[in-house]
């Protein structure tokens, strides 16, 4: 079998051994997510990780430098599922995908609630770097609501101002109920949906570039 053959059948070597890199990757950071739902980053070694996982200690700092880096993916992870979750809704009309928005990231919350629990709070202490990643995320979702609502990514000041507001009410919400779980996540959702609807409204008495949309598709 010449080398074309090869490459037809697996690829490059290379190639296989980036997907396995990334699927070994993948798996750690999964286990990682299990562990510290569990544990507190302090009560976890570095032996614990590894004893956890099945592999050497040294595959970890290989991924991911120290425990530290290893926590910082697993949240960065974590965001990345969020974002995605609440933002896969582009095939729907606006007043749709803002609703579909607020309920992907309630059923994030409600499904991987320590990782939501360390995004939203800043994670280890007052971690900079993790409020980092709060913060982007949080850019993310407004970009999110910003494209629903008005069919642009760029938030004047006054609307951004106004969004964040919001999103930091939707953040105290969800963590009350995902702490609670006393009343039904779509009562939830709906809640945060009117609240959205109230912002927006106050949003274009500033802002008339910024209309709301209808609060219902028109008959």
């Amino acid at each position: 079998m010449n080398k074309s053959q090869q490459r037809g059948q697996g690829g490059s070597p290379g190639a296989r051994g980036t997907v396995r890199s990334q699927a070994r990757r993948a798996e750690l950071i999964a286990t990682g997510r299990k562990l510290f739902a569990d544990t507190s980053y302090d009560a976890l070694s570095m032996d614990d990780i590894a004893r956890e996982a099945g592999v050497a200690k040294g595959l970890i700092y290989y991924y991911f430098t120290n425990k530290r880096g290893y926590y910082l993916a697993i949240i960065e992870d974590a965001v990345a599922q969020l974002v995605e979750r609440a933002g896969n809704t582009h095939d729907f009309p606006p007043v749709e995908r803002v609703r579909r928005t607020i309920d992907g990231y309630l059923r994030y919350a409600q499904h991987h609630q320590a990782a939501y629990r360390a995004i939203v709070t800043g994670g280890v202490g007052f971690d900079a770097e993790v409020l980092a990643i709060r913060d982007t995320v949080r850019a993310r979702l407004l970009g999110t609501i910003a494209q629903g609502a008005w069919g642009r990514g760029d938030i004047p000041p006054v609307a951004r101002t106004a969004l964040t507001g919001w999103l930091s009410s939707v953040e105290g919400v969800t963590l009350d109920w995902i702490e609670a779980q006393e009343i039904p996540r779509d009562t939830v959702a709906a809640l945060l949906v009117r609240g959205l609807g109230d912002t927006l409204r106050l949003i274009e008495e500033y802002e008339p570039a910024c209309p709301a949309p209808p609060s219902r598709p028109p008959a």
